[in-house]
């Protein structure tokens, strides 16, 4: 398989590719260069056809979990045992989706392309506390992979947008169809 090199050392356009692909994957467009918008389709269409394939492919389960009780302002409630401030905890039952074996393996091929991302508040004084870890993998089978069930291939567009000032290089926008 032909790809381009795109003026870089293998581990800078491995990290650029994956960087642009999970951009592209969270935020459903980007607008970068021509040539490295062709290679990022490439690597975008594989995962959502990965997706499409394996997203029914899971059983749900019910387990028992336990929580921490938590009061009208969202703050855990304590109580004194033994001379120590200890957290109350109920015991809540949940239904898990649990994937199958062809489904997590699914999950770690696109574990492999994309990084992990973690959405900050953009405002807030406890930007730090209100941090949450976005499930890439579990956007793309719930979300993305429904809309391209019917679809048999071409999930992305490119758009000529224009040459880029600094160097003329053909600017485009990449978004998922």
């Amino acid at each position: 398989m032909e790809y381009r090199k795109l003026g870089k050392t293998a581990s800078q356009r491995k990290a650029l590719l994956r960087n642009q692909v999970t951009a592209l994957i969270l935020k459903e467009k980007i607008v970068t260069t021509q040539a490295r918008a062709e290679e990022v389709q490439k690597i975008a269409e594989r995962l959502i056809t990965l997706a499409i394939k394996e997203k029914d492919n899971y059983e749900t389960v019910t387990v028992k979990v336990k929580q921490p009780r938590k009061d009208k302002d969202g703050k855990r409630i304590k109580e004194e045992k033994d001379g120590k401030k200890v957290t109350v905890y109920d015991e809540v039952e949940k239904e898990i989706k649990k994937d199958k074996p062809s489904r997590l393996h699914a999950r770690r091929q696109m574990l492999k392309v994309l990084y992990p991302v973690t959405e900050v508040p953009e405002e807030g004084a406890q930007r730090k506390n209100n941090t949450k870890k976005i499930d890439l993998p579990a956007k793309l089978f719930d979300e993305i992979a429904p809309k391209y069930v019917d679809r048999k291939g071409g999930y992305t567009r490119i758009v000529k947008i224009g040459p880029r000032k600094g160097d003329a290089a053909m600017q485009v926008l990449i978004e998922l169809v």
